[in-house]
C-alpha cells in the first residue's frame, strides 16, 4: 500500500513535528484532528496557520480516506482515540498508536482497529521526539508492523524497527523504559529542590559528579527537573500507565505510582522553567512552596 494521505490524531508537540516532517518529505495529504481544535487560541489550533495540515471537522472526518492514520494522544486518551476514528478508518488502513500506554491498553485499542478493518500496529517511541523528529527510535508491534515499516520506507521513519508480533511487548518496553526515565526526573526533583533547601545542592551534584562519572550532572539535573515541570502532567498520565503495566506483572507498582504523584506535583510548577540556570529553578520551585505554606497558615 503506497502511503499518499495520512490523519494526524493528537496535534499536540509530537503530532506537529510528524505533520511537518511527513510534509517536508512529500506527503501533500495530510489531514489532522485534536479535541482543542474547539479552542481556537489552543496551541493546536495555533499550529494550523502553516499550510501543511487540513484540520479535519472532528476525528472521523480527519482519517476518511487516510491510508495511515497516527495516533499521538495523551496516555489516558489511547482507547478514546482509537474509539473516535473506528467507524470511519479505511479497509486496511494503518493504525499507528504511539501513545505510552499500557500493554494491555494497547491489546485493546488493537481489537478496536482491527475490529473495525484497519490494521493496528503498537508503535513504542523509545526517546524523545527531539532532535531526531520523525526518526526517533521506535518500536513497532504486532501482526501488521513490518508491513508498515515496509509501506512507510522513505518517508522518514529512519528510527522505527520490528520488535514483535505480539499486540503489548513493544510496549511493554517503553513503560520499563519509562520506569528509569521519569523516575530520574523525580528522584533529581525531589532531591535538588531539598538540597537547595538546605543550600548543599553543589555538595549532591558533585558527589553524583564523582559517583557516576561523564556526565555533566548539574547540565542534566536541570534538563530532567525542567523536563518533569514542562510535561508533568502528561508524564504523571504515562507513569500511571506504567503503574498498571507493572501490576499486571504481579509487582507491587510502589515506585511508579509515587512518580506519578511527584510529576503531577512538578506541573503545577511549570513557570520555574522560565530560569535558564539550575539554581535559580530550583529558587522559583521552593518560593511556590513557601507561598502553598503561607496560604495554608492563614
Amino acid at each position: 500500500m503506497t502511503l499518499s494521505r495520512i490523519a494526524l490524531i493528537g496535534f499536540g508537540e509530537v503530532g506537529q513535528i510528524l505533520g511537518k516532517d511527513l510534509a517536508a518529505n512529500g506527503i501533500e495529504d495530510i489531514a489532522a484532528w485534536d479535541l482543542k481544535f474547539d479552542d481556537a487560541d489552543s496551541r493546536p489550533s495555533r499550529a494550523l496557520t502553516g499550510n501543511y495540515v487540513t484540520a479535519g471537522a472532528d476525528a472521523r472526518d480527519a482519517v476518511r480516506s487516510a491510508d495511515l492514520v497516527i495516533s499521538a494522544v495523551t496516555a489516558a486518551q489511547t482507547i478514546a482515540a482509537a474509539q473516535s476514528v473506528a467507524e470511519a478508518i479505511g479497509p486496511g488502513a494503518y493504525f499507528a498508536d504511539m501513545n505510552s500506554a499500557s500493554p494491555s491498553v494497547k491489546t485493546k485499542a488493537a481489537a478496536i482497529i482491527n475490529d473495525a478493518g484497519g490494521r493496528y500496529v503498537d508503535v513504542a517511541v523509545m526517546a524523545p521526539i527531539t532532535p531526531k523528529r520523525l526518526a526517533t527510535p521506535m518500536l513497532m508491534g504486532g501482526p501488521h508492523a513490518q508491513a508498515l515499516i515496509d509501506a512507510a520506507g522513505g518517508l522518514g521513519f529512519d528510527g522505527a524497527v520490528f520488535f514483535d508480533d505480539v499486540y503489548g511487548k513493544a510496549a511493554a518496553a517503553k513503560m520499563c523504559r519509562s520506569i528509569v526515565v521519569k523516575g530520574m526526573e523525580a528522584l533529581l526533583t525531589e532531591a535538588l529542590i531539598t538540597a537547595r533547601h538546605y543550600r548543599v545542592e553543589a555538595t549532591v551534584i558533585a558527589s553524583l559528579d564523582d559517583l557516576f562519572p561523564g556526565q555533566d550532572w548539574s547540565h542534566l539535573a536541570r534538563y530532567m527537573i525542567a523536563r518533569s515541570l514542562e510535561h508533568g502532567a502528561r508524564r504523571a498520565e504515562e507513569m500511571r500507565e506504567v503503574a498498571q503495566t507493572v501490576s499486571e506483572a504481579n509487582v507491587a507498582p510502589l515506585m511508579s505510582a509515587a512518580c506519578a504523584e511527584r510529576q503531577d506535583w512538578a506541573a503545577a510548577r511549570k513557570a520555574a522553567t522560565n530560569e535558564v540556570a539550575l539554581k535559580p529553578m530550583l529558587d522559583a520551585i521552593l518560593k511556590t512552596l513557601q507561598a502553598d505554606k503561607d496560604a495554608t497558615s492563614c
